[in-house]
């Protein structure tokens, strides 16, 4: 699918979580090209999401990307971790998809050197792999079309398996703490807090 395609007008913000999954998320650095196909999403629903952060139309300074047209970067820090965002609805409609993990694929040397980590813990978390690719804060209200921190048209990968459970760290939200909201590919190494075993194919498809 292409990659407008998953964020056309019409598609929800579930749907488009589990269509990220497989994409190429690339960042073109000083060093060379940084990249990871992304095993795991949550999506947040905006308005009547508790746990999101434009609940009740919440616009800030803050959250102002979360309000912009589809494939807008909302980048924000949580307990010192950077973590990338992707507006998923037409402007004004404040939804947006959290990446959470991915598996690496090119400049593996450099996402090492930046962590300081090795094998599965490299990328496996929103934090973490946003350090491992060199995103930072500057990224914030850039789009997920442009040059520089984009996903690649061409090259992907196609889950085997999409399993729904409920997000992590989301406590005391009412209904929205248990939600299958949170999107993995099943049997990937790279899913944070894994729980499955891992596939010999790591959860993909051959093509």
């Amino acid at each position: 699918m292409k990659i407008k395609k998953i964020f056309k007008e019409g598609n929800s913000t579930e749907e488009i979580a589990q269509n990220l999954l497989g994409k190429l998320l690339v960042h073109e650095t000083i060093k060379g090209r940084i990249s990871g196909f992304i095993v795991e999403t949550e999506a947040y629903l905006g308005v009547p999401d508790l746990a999101a952060h434009s609940y009740g139309g919440k616009r800030t300074k803050r959250t102002e990307a979360m309000f912009q047209k589809q494939g807008t970067l909302y980048v924000h820090v949580m307990h010192t971790h950077v973590l990338l965002n992707i507006s998923t609805q037409a402007e004004g409609t404040p939804e947006g998809v959290l990446i959470r993990a991915i598996e690496p694929y090119e400049g593996i040397s450099y996402m090492e050197s930046q962590r300081a980590k090795h094998g599965f813990h490299l990328t496996n978390g929103p934090g973490n792999l946003t350090k491992a690719l060199g995103i930072t804060m500057e990224q914030y209200g850039d789009s997920i079309f442009g040059e520089t921190l984009y996903l690649d048209e061409h090259t992907i990968r196609i889950p085997k398996e999409i399993t729904g459970t409920p997000r992590i760290g989301i406590a005391n939200k009412g209904i929205w703490t248990e939600k299958p909201l949170r999107f993995i590919v099943s049997g990937n190494p790279y899913v944070s807090r894994r729980k499955h075993k891992i596939s010999p194919d790591y959860g993909w498809k051959e093509v």
